[in-house]
């Protein structure tokens, strides 16, 4: 259980940190927004260091289903009624420079970059879709609705952007990173007033970026409480027939589709982790049903972070960490945000202005719904008397199959 990705493409090596060093700002994570992060600081001239614990692209980046749109599912809507028009609108233009700088660095690096239109459907609520269209409108996005899609589903309506994109994450990433100052299987232990402490030397830093999936320090942020996982899966099928576009569902359990190659990705069968979902079967039932003549080439699955409130947490750590920087809850849209991500930590780092900093801010408002859910689970967790228990906060534990 592979993804895709991974089969044609050739990985660059980095040595392990094996004495004790010193830099300006430390990267901790070696994703595409960590790798994103180190390129912008080389670009700058600033002295730097990246730390994997791994290989770099080890986890979800190799995970996932590249797109890069601004096409989110459908929170312009959400946006628009919780923070107001302007902050709606700043969101979409932080995700269009995204795209921007995606499709200049396509020229210099090899990565199947291809320019696709995207679409977000309803199954069920046509209503939805005009809101999410006119929310759009609103905000200089020039969307259009949808009646029909060239795939089997009998939709109430599908909104849609022109001139997004899709590519390969790897090609890209390793083509951004083969130069960089990177250390792999090297796994930072503790942060230190001064820097951290890894299992092969001590890396004193003046700033530091942590870039991890899951922010890694407990002490501040409370990110325990912000965040929750998500698990999707994909199947990648050959004998389907092509088509054009790049397609999502609105309901989190829907399906979403793209090409690549002589394949389409069906994606599907999400649920909260450690929750029962549809999962493999769910898209295996779709495709047998609709493509009776598909064959499976590869599969995989993935876990995404998502925030309180659909809006990624970019910034300083917490109000109480001036030198600490972050970036996670991508809610699934990880390339976008990825980019806009090492845009702004590598601005603040700087001390240069970024328009977008406070949309971002991790120390907004969790006053959401979603908090006394994720309230509850963790203490449900804490208080049930069962082994083993997660070495992170001391969660009990329970494997699904």
């Amino acid at each position: 259980m592979d993804a895709i990705w991974n089969v044609d493409v050739k990985r660059p090596a980095f040595d392990r940190l094996s004495k004790d060093m010193e830099t300006d700002v430390l990267i901790i994570g070696g994703g595409l927004a960590g790798i994103l992060c180190a390129y912008m600081l080389e670009k700058a001239g600033v002295q730097y260091v990246l730390l994997e614990a791994d290989r770099i692209c080890s986890g979800v980046t190799k995970n996932t289903t590249a797109k890069i749109t601004c096409q989110h599912g459908l929170i312009y809507h959400k946006m628009t009624e919780r923070f107001g028009v302007e902050t709606a609108r700043l969101y979409y233009e932080a995700q269009g420079e995204a795209l921007k700088m995606y499709r200049k660095l396509s020229e210099e690096i090899p990565c199947d970059f291809e320019e696709k239109d995207s679409f977000v459907y309803s199954l069920k609520s046509r209503a939805k879709i005009e809101k999410e269209a006119k929310a759009l409108q609103k905000i200089g996005c020039p969307a259009v609705f949808c009646e029909t899609l060239p795939l089997p589903l009998k939709i109430q309506g599908a909104v849609g952007i022109k001139k997004q994109a899709q590519f390969h994450p790897l090609k890209f990433a390793f083509g951004l990173a083969k130069d960089l100052h990177i250390y792999e299987r090297t796994k930072v232990k503790a942060l230190c007033p001064d820097g951290a402490q890894t299992d092969g030397g001590k890396v004193k830093a003046k700033k530091i970026i942590v870039t991890t999936h899951f922010p890694l320090l407990n002490k501040h942020g409370s990110y325990f409480l912000k965040l929750y996982q998500h698990c999707s899966y994909v199947i990648a099928y050959e004998n389907v027939p092509e088509f054009d576009g790049m397609y999502v569902d609105e309901d989190e359990k829907g399906m979403s589709f793209r090409r690549y190659k002589n394949m389409t990705f069906f994606g599907g069968g999400s649920h909260r982790t450690g929750k029962q979902g549809g999962a493999w079967a769910e898209i295996e039932s779709f495709a047998k049903q609709n493509f009776p003549a598909a064959r499976e080439v590869r599969r995989w699955a993935t876990q995404d972070t998502m925030t309180l409130d659909e809006m990624p947490y970019i910034g300083q750590y917490s109000k109480n960490t001036p030198s600490l920087f972050v970036a996670t809850g991508f809610n699934k849209w990880g390339m976008t945000s990825s980019m806009t991500a090492a845009k702004l930590l590598c601005d603040m780092v700087l001390g240069n202005r970024n328009r977008y900093h406070h949309i971002f801010s991790p120390s907004r408002s969790i006053l959401r719904p979603q908090l006394f859910i994720n309230a509850a689970e963790s203490m449900g967790g804490l208080l049930l008397p069962r082994t083993p228990r997660c070495p992170h906060m001391g969660c009990a534990l329970h494997y699904n199959r």
